[in-house]
């Protein structure tokens, strides 16, 4: 009756624990598809979409090139803001931003990560990391003077711009949309799977944040159910020096009023007023 009792309980074992192997063993090799989410496909020229843009060619590290958009600022030393995209879509989500950027007066750069918007590789945490210091390095070495260049990041962008800051201090600093760290964004979305364990790419914003010497201003929605509003509030506190919280009550994640509205347009131009003379 043991050898009966042992052997049933090997059967459960492999029953129950083959399945769980396996599943841990698809979400290590397939998790980046659960974090980007490019739109690969073919993107308008950028004078079609932006009045005054320019189509640039980035080229990173590891020598792949990236496609862009430039809107050059109205004068040599009106400021210029780098805006680093979310994990979602391409630079064509973000033309309205750009344009509302432009209008008031500030140069913009649109750039795509490796995989989004017709562009080669795939993305990665390291990657996306050569991607945004190319779009840097493009801007210095179109005459873009380093304490007249803002970044911006979006959701997943604020990792990137984060951690670009840390070794490239730029003259200001705007979140939009910030989470902690990755694991803890993708543990709110899959509570019952060992996220933290599993990821390859950690992003950890809150404890970069706490490098950054620029002012910084964190912007989020009150209703974002994707970055929960206390993630965001998290990031703004650990800011090495914040200068503005903004909170636009219920505004969700995806919201105009968060990817290009009035106050996150107001947001940058007043952060620019305190930071370039």
């Amino acid at each position: 009756m043991r050898q009966v009792l042992r052997a049933a309980g090997v059967v459960l074992v492999v029953v129950v624990l083959v399945p769980v192997l396996v599943l841990t063993g698809l979400l290590w090799a397939l998790q980046r598809r659960l974090v980007y989410f490019p739109d690969d496909g073919p993107v308008p020229a950028a004078a079609d979409v932006v009045a005054g843009g320019r189509d640039v060619r980035l080229t990173t590290a590891d020598g792949l090139e990236l496609g862009a958009w430039w809107v050059p600022a109205p004068s040599a030393d009106a400021p210029t803001v780098l805006v680093a995209g979310g994990n979602g879509g391409s630079r064509v989500l973000r033309a309205p931003l750009a344009r509302a950027l432009s209008v008031a007066g500030l140069g913009v750069l649109l750039f795509d990560y490796r995989g989004y918007g017709g562009n080669p590789g795939s993305p990665s945490e390291a990657g996306l990391a050569l991607d945004v210091r190319a779009a840097r390095s493009h801007l210095l070495g179109a005459g873009v003077r380093p304490d007249r260049l803002l970044y911006l990041g979006e959701s997943l962008g604020c990792a990137v711009v984060t951690e670009l800051a840390v070794e490239h201090p730029p003259a200001g600093l705007v979140l939009r949309s910030p989470f902690v760290d990755l694991a803890a964004a993708g543990s709110g979305r899959y509570p019952h799977l060992p996220v933290r364990q599993l990821l390859r790419d950690r992003y950890p914003v809150a404890r970069q944040i706490a490098e950054v010497t620029v002012p910084t201003t964190v912007v989020h929605g009150s209703g974002d159910t994707v970055v929960p509003p206390a993630q965001s509030r998290q990031v703004a506190h650990a800011a090495g020096r914040l200068h503005r919280l903004v909170e636009v009550p219920g505004a969700e994640h995806g919201d105009a009023v968060l990817t290009d509205g009035e106050l996150l347009v107001d947001a940058v131009v007043e952060l620019v007023a305190l930071v370039v003379p």
